[in-house]
């Protein structure tokens, strides 16, 4: 019988198999798209572990603190970032016994924040509209956090030399290979500048004379488009697009090294990435649609044919609740319906088109409830067998009925719904509308007999909001 008490020993002094997994991602060739003249590949780093490139970046901070002693076992990795470079940290560092502590802007998709948070990481969450030198920015906040914690190591991604080290010795000689020592032209985007300057340095090393071009794509609002057209820093303005895009010029960024650049907004970024779902069936994040804008717009401005890369830096998973999802994108302004010039244009969910999370009068309770927790709704309609709302069950009602006795569940819908309905025509004004609210109700649209939908009080905000004349919309951040 074999002695195997040195085993747990043994596996602790390796580094999890998980991390031998980052990089090494595919390239593949666009083929759906109209690329000019040009030939279009895309690097999938949403293939890595945690579903983005900045596991590279992860990896490489993690093992660089450690050999410069700056991070020690037991010890906290702090960070701020928008997500990715969260989940990154997360894996590599929880994979290797740290504790990390993540602060993240407030904008940033719930899927992020739930990846991190399951990976084990801790969260704290702070401003958005805030920038730099105020206390609640998010990058003093972890630098404030390092200071204060005992064996805290503060990644600051944005000034970390081994953050575009990563993709001077593992991304760029990646494409280079699956190039076959054939590129043009690179598209990136910048977030705290790691793979501009990593990729940069990398391919005026293997091609110095004929040279690769480095080309930026950058969301309208950020600083970094106007900075390599111009030279100058202008004000920051806002954009929905995450992972990408500055009110700064990072520390580490090299902008010497850009050759050209593109502004892309959010709403052709949103829609080239779900086009990119669709035509291809790459399945990328927000930035990535950036990424893919600007390199199409590069592409169809060519003259001549050049092999062209660009990245798709995350995976969607990310965001299924944002520009993924329909009735964000119709909130935001991203998708527009056709408008009908009366109520019915306030309706998010319309019952017509099954939009609307409904039960019947016969359902049971419990069907009620699991349909709200589903849907995460407080509230929901009562249609009957001709599409006719008879009434509405809220979260009360649920709980009058069942709160002594829980076999109420089994009970049918109709013995506890609100049948007093606040209909309203679908030519109706505001007023009547608000003259609803006012009463703590929630709004019934019908036409004739015929149910259209609900309009609460977030809806008739979110349409507002659209209708908000720009000149009166306050300055707001998202970042990178």
């Amino acid at each position: 019988m074999s002695d195997t008490s040195e085993a747990p020993s043994i596996a602790q002094n390796k580094p999890p198999a998980i991390l031998s997994l980052i990089g090494d991602t595919p390239l593949v060739e666009v083929t759906q798209f109209d690329t000019g003249p040009c030939h279009l590949f895309l690097k999938l780093e949403n293939q890595n572990p945690g579903g983005s490139i900045k596991d590279r970046i992860a990896l490489s901070m993690i093992e660089a603190a450690e050999e410069d002693g700056k991070l020690q076992p037991g010890g906290t990795v702090v960070e701020a970032t928008a997500g990715n470079t969260g989940l990154g940290l997360a894996l590599v560092a929880g994979a290797k016994g740290y504790r990390v502590l993540l602060v993240i802007p407030d904008k940033m998709s719930q899927e992020k924040i739930s990846h991190v948070k399951a990976l084990g990481a801790e969260v704290r969450i702070t401003r958005s509209d805030v920038t730099r030198g105020h206390p609640e920015y998010y990058q003093d906040v972890a630098a404030r956090l390092a200071e204060e914690i005992p064996g805290a190591f503060y990644v600051n991604q944005f000034g970390n030399p081994a953050n575009p080290l990563a993709h001077e010795r593992t991304t760029g000689p990646e494409i280079w290979e699956q190039m076959r020592h054939d590129v043009d032209a690179v598209v990136v985007g910048v977030g705290s500048g790691g793979t501009l300057t990593g990729l940069g340095r990398f391919f005026n090393r293997v091609k110095p004379r004929r040279g690769i071009e480095m080309i930026l794509a950058d969301p309208t609002g950020s600083v970094l488009y106007e900075y390599v057209k111009t030279g100058k820093l202008v004000e920051s303005g806002s954009w929905a697009v995450e992972g990408i895009g500055e009110d700064f010029i990072p520390e580490i960024a090299d902008m010497s090294l850009v050759t050209d650049a593109f502004e892309i907004d959010d709403a052709e970024s949103f829609a080239t990435a779900r086009d990119l779902l669709h035509k291809e069936g790459i399945f990328g994040g927000s930035s990535t649609g950036t990424l893919v804008a600007g390199a199409l717009r590069y592409c169809r401005q060519q003259t001549k044919p050049k092999r062209v890369v660009t990245l798709v830096p995350d995976t969607g998973n990310k965001y299924l609740s944002k520009m993924y999802n329909d009735f964000w994108m119709a909130e935001q302004g991203f998708i527009h319906r056709p408008p009908h010039g009366d109520l019915s244009d306030l309706i998010s969910h319309r019952y017509e088109a099954g939009e609307v999370i409904t039960v019947g009068p016969d359902d049971s309770l419990l069907t009620a409830f699991k349909r709200m927790r589903g849907s995460d709704v407080s509230q929901l309609p009562v249609v009957d067998k001709n599409g006719r709302a008879i009434g509405i069950i809220d979260e009360s009602d649920l709980l009058v009925r069942v709160h002594r006795a829980p076999s109420h569940f089994n009970d049918p819908v109709e013995k506890a719904m609100t049948d007093r309905l606040e209909t309203l025509p679908s030519n109706t004004k505001i007023k009547d509308l608000l003259d609803v609210f006012d009463r703590g109700r929630v709004a019934i649209v019908m036409d004739d007999d015929k149910f259209l939908g609900l309009i609460t009080r977030t809806d008739l905000l979110s349409y507002l909001r659209l209708h908000m004349p720009k000149s009166a919309t306050p300055p707001e951040r998202e970042f990178a």
